[in-house]
């Protein structure tokens, strides 16, 4: 199978939602891979208030997207036997939707509000009575004749995932009273949660192709499950009934990503940086505009992860590649094609 000369986007990979509704999704704790400790804190935390028949403290989830936020939650959900109503930040634009969602709640259920940083300031102010006294302000009516009414709701629990906490207002943050981070994962965690996900989706996989697999998903599930997808897509092509490690190859050929998980925009904004500037620095709007690509895209998608590799760093001049790596990154690009 010939490997085709369009990559798709590291985007696609990140931020699309999930392409199948029959995606392995974990129901407990234990079928939940990785983030240890993290587990361990919300496996007490929620077995303390059931036990309690109260909800669950308001708890804010951040760090990088992909990584689970809203699997745990549904967990969490599950262990402590109540609904969960799962929503955007973006999406409620005005205070009555947010109302009508509290309004239904019943006691102890779980709101699930997703990128919770992005919601607009007039709706936020609406969780803060909502939040600490379970209770809402409603107008009805309009002008003089208006009115406020103070509408009491049942105690529940806000669980706010976000991937920039810093952007959360302080007013909103204090009100959480449990604040964990979800860290990026190891390669053989990863490659756990592909053997997984491969034996749901009836795929047969080796441990060899799940670590490669693993290797190469820059440290998030979202990316390592969309991949195996992809994998288990060119296994049927060819009528082959396993994934063996040189079908992994070709699958992450067809994808445009190397064995450590970089991209071909990953790799042109290294030759650039190379060949056009001797490793650097340069400034973030001259990157983007050399190989046409939008510069908060560069910022927020591509620069984390070749920072991460140490491939990349920031300084007050500019983006540059640091000198440990000069060499070899001048041994691969200079005079020659680069090749994923």
């Amino acid at each position: 199978m010939n490997a085709i000369d369009e990559h798709v986007s590291l985007i696609a990979l990140q931020e699309a939602p999930e392409e199948w509704s029959n995606d392995f999704m974990p129901k407990t704790f234990d079928e939940y891979l990785g983030q240890v400790e993290l587990k361990k804190k919300l496996a007490i935390y929620t077995q303390a208030a059931k036990m309690r028949n109260e909800p669950l403290d308001h708890l804010l989830l951040f760090g990088p997207p992909g990584l689970g936020k809203t699997t745990l939650s549904q967990i969490m959900a599950q262990v402590m036997e109540v609904q969960i109503k799962i929503c955007s930040g973006p999406m409620m634009e005005r205070t009555g939707d947010l109302v009508a969602i509290l309004s239904s709640l019943e006691p102890r259920d779980i709101l699930f509000i997703d990128e919770i940083h992005r919601m607009p300031i007039a709706v936020e102010e609406v969780l803060y009575s909502a939040m600490e006294h379970f209770r809402v302000d409603v107008i009805v009516g309009q002008g003089a004749g208006a009115k406020s009414i103070n509408l009491p709701i049942n105690p529940f629990t806000l669980i706010g995932a976000t991937t920039k906490s810093g952007a959360i207002s302080a007013p909103l943050r204090s009100r959480f009273g449990i604040f964990e981070r979800l860290d990026f994962y190891l390669d053989e965690e990863l490659a756990q949660i592909v053997m997984q996900s491969a034996t749901f989706l009836g795929i047969t996989l080796s441990q060899e192709s799940a670590l490669k697999i693993g290797a190469c998903a820059r440290g998030t599930p979202r990316i390592a499950k969309k991949i195996l997808r992809r994998v288990r897509d060119i296994a049927q092509v060819t009528n082959e009934n396993s994934a063996d490690t040189a079908l992994v190859d070709r699958a992450l050929q067809f994808l445009g990503i190397d064995a450590e998980g970089l991209t071909t925009i990953d790799h042109l904004m290294l030759q650039k940086i190379i060949t056009c500037f001797n490793g650097g620095p340069v400034g973030l709007e001259t990157l983007a505009s050399m190989i046409a690509e939008d510069k908060d895209t560069i910022e927020q998608v591509y620069e984390p992860y070749l920072m991460r590799k140490g491939y990349l760093e920031k300084t007050s001049r500019g983006r540059q590649i640091p000198h440990s790596k000069l060499p070899m990154l001048k041994a691969r690009y200079v005079g020659q094609g680069f090749i994923v």
